[in-house]
């Protein structure tokens, strides 16, 4: 009687709490978590943990590996994953090359792949799918922010390089997408290269009055390193990934008053942005990057669906999902028709505070932005 009358209570229980999180979800996060381009993926993976931690929810488990930033280590990692492991949603990926060598064959066999980074311009047009959903932007979208700023800053002829790989094509195409000044070079550089020597020197013969780069993890902190070294006084720009928490501390006094763009600051003035900001300096004794804010951002979304539609319930997950109805650091937040986000993009300068390099919100470059290639998008 004592036993069917606790499996009755506990039946109870679940049917009070919903059905959607009686049972377990695997997500599995690959990431980069080692080498150069370490500090993204660790602060994607630590942002999103927080939010998992802080919602109390227990029936997610969350397998997590590191790719090396390698992409066929990533593929392997994503198989064993989805065969062994049983993950129903793979997520975590920074590097759009791993992202194009992953995400296509892993939606493929009915997996959500919610992106916290990469947004490789393929994945936003024409090899658009249902069960993706980029959860950060469209790679080309905080380039293009750059590339209006560098307007109405007054720029005529600006030097633009980035890393040769999906992303840095994104970048700069994105770019050149909204400056109408005139380019006075432009460059692919290697990717993970740590030597700058004869960029800088093609800079400074160039004639250009600004450069754009992009340059994220540990490139943008040799490359502003050198820079500053060589005396250039050229004034530099960039998108967030250049500029944003996890390098500034390396940089140092170099990066002080460049503008950069972003969809997200800590100083963004709303409740869900102020908890994220002061609980990850409470867990992580750090400030959170863009990167730790779109992991955060991630996992609450995931959360919100799940608490809607058991992810076993494809088509009511998807709507889930599609509706965002979370609390975003970034305020509002919605879904395109391609599942990337309207959002807007701002220009921050970075200032010390205290002692500590970080940035500070000065302008509004887009509202409601959209990417370029959502028309592209036949789901």
């Amino acid at each position: 009687m004592k036993k069917l009358l606790f499996a009755a209570m506990m039946g109870a229980a679940l049917l009070t709490a919903g059905a959607a999180s009686a049972e377990p979800v695997k997500i599995g996060m690959i990431t980069t978590l080692s080498g150069g381009g370490a500090g993204l993926g660790v602060d994607v993976r630590d942002g999103f943990m927080l939010a998992l931690k802080q919602s109390g929810n227990k029936d997610v488990e969350v397998v997590i590996e590191d790719d090396a930033q390698k992409p066929e280590l990533a593929v392997q990692i994503a198989e064993k994953m989805i065969q062994s492991d049983k993950v129903q949603i793979l997520t975590g990926i920074i590097w759009s090359n791993l992202a194009m060598a992953v995400v296509p064959n892993a939606v493929a066999q009915d997996i959500f792949y919610l992106s916290p980074n990469a947004g490789p311009s393929a994945l936003a047009g024409a090899k658009c799918n249902k069960n993706y959903f980029n959860v950060a932007w469209q790679n080309d979208n905080l380039h293009e922010a750059m590339g209006n700023y560098a307007n109405t800053a007054g720029y005529k002829k600006t030097f633009i390089l980035a890393p040769n790989y999906p992303a840095g094509t994104d970048a700069l195409t994105g770019f050149k997408r909204f400056y109408k000044g005139e380019l006075a070079g432009e460059l692919f550089t290697k990717i993970g290269q740590t030597d700058y020597a004869a960029e800088i020197a093609q800079i400074r013969a160039s004639g250009a009055d600004s450069v754009f780069f992009f340059l994220p993890g540990g490139m943008g902190i040799a490359f502003m390193k050198q820079y500053a070294q060589s005396g250039v006084a050229i004034p530099v720009m960039g998108p967030g990934f250049s500029f944003d928490q996890d390098v500034l501390g390396a940089i140092g006094d170099a990066a002080v008053g460049v503008k950069n763009s972003s969809q997200w600051s800590k100083d963004l003035d709303n409740k869900a942005n102020k908890k994220f900001v002061e609980s990850f300096k409470a867990e992580y004794n750090r400030l959170p990057s863009l990167y730790a804010s779109q992991g955060y951002d991630t996992a609450n979304l995931i959360i919100a669906a799940l608490a809607k539609a058991k992810v076993t319930d494809a088509d009511g997950f998807r709507a889930a999902l599609k509706a965002a109805d979370f609390p975003s650091v970034r305020g509002k937040f919605k879904f395109g028709p391609n599942n990337h986000p309207i959002q807007d993009i701002y220009v921050r300068e970075v200032v010390k505070e205290d002692g500590v390099i970080t940035n500070k919100i000065i302008g509004t470059a887009f509202t409601d932005h959209q990417d370029a290639y959502a028309a592209q998008c036949k789901m």
